[in-house]
């Protein structure tokens, strides 16, 4: 499975962004997917899940109310919509896919052993 993300920049307080990330080499709609992020001297942690069929997403707190995670199963493609966006968000975004098919779980309870693949990353930073 290959992953490639894109969409990341550099953005204002208060801005939005999204990014992408397009799978190819398996099944994507049989794969629930994710998106984590990892700022400076902090470990990774996880933004968003999705479901395969998007029939569930959950968010971390810190989000929750400002992102929304989404998927078009057609084009391969998972989104991360990131809205009034602070200077804490700034990070590398990872977005990563399930490690076994039709298996979900909310984001507080994801770690980084349930996905599998994972993008190169997009660098989001945020400035005042």
């Amino acid at each position: 499975v290959q992953l490639q993300a894109s969409g990341g920049g550099l953005v204002q307080a208060g801005g939005s962004l999204r990014l992408s990330c397009v799978a190819s080499g398996r099944t994507f709609s049989r794969y629930s997917m994710g998106w984590f992020r990892q700022a400076p001297g902090k470990e990774r942690e996880v933004v968003a899940v999705i479901k395969w069929d998007s029939g569930r997403t959950d968010y971390s707190a810190s989000v929750k109310g400002r992102f929304t995670i989404s998927r078009d199963n057609a084009k391969n493609t998972v989104y991360l919509q990131m809205n009034s966006l602070r200077l804490e968000d700034t990070a590398v975004y990872y977005c990563a896919e399930a490690k076994d098919p039709y298996y979900y779980t909310g984001a507080g309870s994801s770690t980084e052993s349930d996905f599998g693949s994972w993008g190169q990353g997009t660098q989001v930073t945020v400035s005042s």
